[in-house]
């Protein structure tokens, strides 16, 4: 289980409190590949995993009839534990504002499913969306597949954020793919959250799918040459894990210097200003 500096409204209490100052943010790990993310005003959360499972060795932060101050939520994709619909319906009525952002794929499901199509936004690779508070742009992401949908896209995506002078980028679940390098670098992002519990042949055949391995990950920010890497996605589920040290050892190994980002589950962190 993952250690825990706080939780249920205490940690809640902080988020709503943090004001990060000009060119820097804050933000909380929340477990998975689970973010809140605060900068200029603006509370954003993505890839929220809140379900009460037995499975899970990291326990929900939160309750999401708790979340009141979302300005957004983010799925990064439509798998339980990166689009939770036993949470939305909860985060949503307590911030009745915020909108929720997934992929078109992933928004085509929603609505069928009757949540209000003016409050779900879709995007594609390489679309972005403005707010008052900043921007969110989409780079496809490869879950094992691209899967591509031919009217809508792509269903599995990173999410990129400019907020408050900062370009962040949650790289979802995904596998390493030629050009996506280039495609992360163009956005010339300072923060970067990357999975890293890996895949192999047991799991596919299980249809759970796979991710960047320790290597690919560190790999992945040291071609970036990323302010601040955070990685994510070791620690939720049994079968489906990662020792960290294992990442923070070869990363600390081949790239020296470059900074890294391990801690607890709602953990304050600021990054910046550079």
């Amino acid at each position: 289980m993952a250690d825990v500096a706080l939780s249920g409204h205490k940690l809640l209490r902080d988020i709503a409190e943090a004001e990060p100052q000009k060119g820097s943010v804050a933000f909380w790990w929340l477990g998975q590949n689970g973010f809140a993310i605060k900068g200029g005003g603006a509370t954003v959360f993505i890839d929220l995993y809140l379900k009460d499972d037995p499975r899970r060795a990291t326990p929900a932060p939160f309750r999401p009839e708790d979340v009141t101050m979302a300005d957004l939520v983010i799925g990064t994709h439509d798998h339980s534990d990166h689009v939770d619909r036993t949470a939305l319906p909860g985060i949503m009525a307590a911030s009745p504002k915020s909108p929720l952002l997934v992929s078109k794929v992933t928004r085509s499901r929603l609505v069928s499913e009757g949540y209000p199509g003016e409050r779900v936004l879709g995007l594609d690779d390489g679309e972005t969306v403005s707010f008052p508070w900043g921007e969110a742009f989409a780079i496809r992401a490869a879950h094992e597949f691209f899967d591509r949908d031919p009217n809508l896209g792509y269903p599995h995506l990173g999410i990129g954020l400019r907020i408050n002078g900062v370009t962040l980028f949650h790289a979802g679940d995904g596998v390493p793919w030629e050009g996506l390098i280039s495609a992360i670098a163009a956005h010339s992002p300072d923060v970067l959250f990357v999975p890293i519990n890996g895949r192999d042949g047991p799991r596919l055949r299980r249809k759970c799918y796979g991710n960047f391995t320790f290597q690919e990950a560190a790999d992945l920010a040291g071609s970036l040459r990323t302010r601040l890497t955070v990685p994510m996605h070791y620690d939720m589920f049994p079968g489906n894990q990662e020792r960290v040290e294992n990442f923070t050892d070869y990363f600390d190994a081949k790239y020296p210097g470059l900074p890294v980002w391990v801690g607890r589950v709602g953990e304050r962190v600021v990054a910046g200003p550079w």
